[in-house]
């Protein structure tokens, strides 16, 4: 798949999700400033790389994208829940996000609070929902992995441990550990939710997470290296956040240049994981080459 293959197919899948999350939102009943920091929080931007990640790993099993949309969205409310708690002030207290003000500026902090608790409630009741798929086993089974990357055991404990590295330094190894969890859980989740959806074996289901722990952490070497090179305005969120709050990274640990060397090495572990996939893969192996590649 070439790059421009790879941008259009990746716009398409953004933009089903984006109006799949918008004629949800607008269905349920929330009160309405709630849902107006709901739909601040997840939509008018953002790549939805995570419910391409579902997307594409579903299609290597013959399932349609249109079938795997939803549990897109769900991973994708998660994803952006995350976000939402992440800029609170007493967290990494950041004022833009996607190149418009973080919701607890838009509104305020409490409302942000229970904004991000709206969308991650909202995302195991979507994947609850026979419209993700008719088999209640298939359902249960998106929910528990889902559960176990986006909490204390995965994204949730990582970024606790990433708030710890603020005031106690962390090793190479603890740095891989705690990314692995806050930013790799849920790319790690969203290759094996594309997984479930297609009933694969638990060989084939076990390479994919390879891949997708590839995937994970070249994005957030990516991220670190990004956060050190790129302008705000480029990032569409505050640069240079990292080193003024003191964060743990193997940027600040080993610099740019080991960063580099550690990124390429996850692209071609990613790549590797995918070699009995055959050009079925060719759109995650594209999408791992973006991650290492990406701007912003």
């Amino acid at each position: 798949m070439t790059a421009p293959d790879l941008t259009d197919a990746i716009a398409r899948c953004a933009a089903r999700t984006e109006r799949f999350l918008a004629a949800r939102l607008e269905r349920s009943a929330i009160p309405s400033r709630l849902r107006a920091a709901m739909v601040h929080g997840a939509l008018g931007g953002g790549k939805r790389l995570r419910p391409f990640l579902v997307q594409s790993s579903a299609a290597l099993f013959g399932v349609e994208a249109e079938h795997a949309l939803a549990a897109g969205a769900a991973l994708e409310m998660v994803h952006c829940y995350s976000l939402v708690h992440d800029d609170l002030p007493d967290m990494d207290n950041d004022t833009l996000r996607r190149g418009k003000p973080t919701v607890w500026v838009q509104f305020d902090p409490a409302t942000a609070i229970l904004a991000g608790d709206g969308l991650l409630t909202e995302a195991f009741a979507l994947l609850a929902d026979p419209l993700v798929h008719p088999d209640p086993a298939v359902r249960a089974e998106l929910i528990a992995a889902l559960a176990l990357g986006s909490g204390p055991q995965g994204m949730v404990g990582g970024q606790m441990e990433d708030i710890e590295g603020e005031t106690t330094a962390l090793d190479q190894d603890a740095i891989f550990a705690m990314q692995a969890k806050k930013t790799g859980a849920l790319i790690r989740t969203g290759v094996e939710m594309g997984a479930i959806l297609g009933r694969a074996d638990p060989e084939i289901r076990s390479g994919l997470i390879r891949y997708g722990a590839a995937a994970g952490l070249a994005f957030q070497i990516a991220d670190d290296i990004l956060d050190v090179t790129a302008t705000s305005d480029a990032l569409g969120k505050t640069a240079g956040k990292d080193l003024a709050q003191n964060k743990s990274t193997i940027v600040a640990l080993r610099g740019v240049d080991a960063a580099r060397d550690i990124l390429d090495r996850a692209v071609a572990d990613g790549i590797d994981a995918l070699r009995d996939f055959g050009p079925q893969a060719a759109p995650l192996h594209a999408l791992i080459r973006f991650f290492a590649s990406r701007q912003s």
